[in-house]
């Protein structure tokens, strides 16, 4: 799924993010609003990842979703 569509469809992925990234809150996940730069900038954050690791995680997620 490329990130147009992802986007358009954020409130049905956000659980299939929080699956993904448990300690990502409800309210960091609604702020996202399907916008892979903050995806990519909280995952990096929250897990201590460099941003290509997090880059990486990100798009692996989003082919899957």
């Amino acid at each position: 799924m490329n990130w147009e569509q992802i986007k358009g469809q954020w409130n049905q992925l956000k659980g299939s993010a929080r699956v993904s990234w448990a300690e990502l809150t409800d309210d960091e996940l609604e702020k996202i609003e399907g916008d892979r730069e903050k995806l990519v900038g909280l995952v990096q954050e929250r897990y201590g990842k460099t941003k290509e690791q997090a880059e990486k995680e990100v798009d692996t997620w989003a082919r899957g979703v």
